[in-house]
């Protein structure tokens, strides 16, 4: 890209040669994470359970020829702590997760087990591990008790929610925050953080229950796609958008401690891109013409929010962060993608390719995280 000779300047060249490891790197977030660091040249290790979908990211983009991949169970601090010893990581990033909010209603156990106890047990790998220097535990917005209010949640507004998944967020949440607290609060301890972000959309998703994936998966077998709540407002926002946050959030651990560690952040898009399911769909469907889509409400009586979204004046105040892409870019380039993937392309140098476009949009725009020494 044009910018390429800028690399060492973006997220203050925190990344280049370092070791980090990412949990859940198998995951739709956490591969593009991974992808995106070995752009910035650092060192990646991944550890996660399983492959979460059929196709996926992580194969598609064939990282594990490029990573360390490490096969493990969040749950089995064992293992943890075996990976941690071998790799020595420098940062890590947790992302590994039970992440959708109806399976939650169903495996309850799991879902604390894999939420809670799998973010305690990467906070006790981290407290035993002297490599360590920073960690970025990302969350959810749904941490945050929904009242269905009109203005976004801010990081000190109560925490939890009804269903397991928004539960075990906010429980998350409350242990990494007693363990900066009681553990990592010393000058050469850990610096850890939280992040907490919402609906994201991208190339490389093929969970269930998700909005795009559940139409591309219709839509490439030439089958009508099922909207359960199309009415439903959320704050969609590409892929890149929250991990340039959670970069610049590491970066800013790394190089600037005393701002961030020990806080929560939220990495949401701009409030024009807060959007309601049905545009969202239709806004896709110009890039997919051959698309259709119906209307069928849930059943069951699993509930879903019909509004959600997030303040990100203090990711503004104190990292200087702020989103790059406008709902059509966000959507556009989420098609493409999936566009080029059902087409055969290379995904690998397109995906690099659309990193490269978000990092000029991110020059163009004067983002923190482009700036050197910032």
């Amino acid at each position: 890209m044009e910018n390429m000779v800028k690399i060492d300047d973006l997220f203050l060249g925190a990344y280049k040669g370092k070791r980090v490891l990412v949990t859940g790197h198998t995951g739709f977030k956490g591969s593009w994470l991974s992808l995106w660091l070995l752009r910035l040249g650092a060192e990646v290790a991944g550890f996660s359970l399983f492959l979460p979908s059929d196709p996926c990211n992580f194969e598609a983009l064939k990282l594990e020829n490029k990573i360390r991949h490490y096969e493990g169970d969040v749950r089995n601090i064992d293992e943890i702590k075996k990976v941690m010893e071998e790799f020595k990581p420098e940062i890590v990033f947790h992302l590994a997760a039970q992440s959708l909010v109806r399976r939650s209603y169903d495996q309850p156990k799991d879902t604390f087990d894999t939420n809670l106890g799998g973010t305690v047990n990467i906070l006790e790998g981290i407290r035993n591990c002297p490599s360590v220097r920073a960690a970025v535990i990302i969350t959810s917005d749904k941490c945050y008790r929904n009242v269905e209010q009109d203005l976004g949640y801010h990081e000190d507004d109560t925490l939890g929610g009804d269903d397991p998944y928004s539960a075990s967020k906010g429980c998350a949440e409350l242990a990494v925050r007693s363990y900066a607290v009681s553990y990592f609060n010393k000058d050469d301890s850990p610096k850890v953080s939280t992040t907490r972000a919402g609906n994201v959309i991208g190339g490389g998703d093929w969970a269930q229950d998700r909005i795009i994936p559940d139409c591309v998966r219709a839509w490439s077998r030439k089958k009508e796609s099922i909207i359960r709540n199309p009415e439903a407002t959320r704050p969609w926002q590409h892929v890149l958008e929250p991990l340039s946050g959670y970069l610049w959030l590491g970066a800013n651990l790394i190089k600037n401690p005393e701002k961030v560690t020990g806080e929560a952040f939220n990495f949401g898009p701009d409030e024009k891109v807060v959007q309601p399911v049905k545009e969202l769909v239709d806004q896709f469907l110009r890039s997919w013409p051959e698309g259709q889509w119906k209307h069928m409400p849930s059943s069951g009586g699993k509930k879903e929010s019909s509004l959600l979204s997030l303040s990100c004046d203090k990711a503004l105040k104190i990292l200087g962060w702020q989103p790059v892409l406008d709902f059509d870019e966000t959507v556009n380039l989420t098609a493409e993608w999936y566009k080029t993937y059902y087409d055969g392309g290379n995904i690998y140098d397109f995906s690099c390719t659309q990193i490269d476009s978000y990092v000029e949009k991110g020059f163009g725009k004067n983002a923190s995280w482009t700036k050197k020494g910032a």
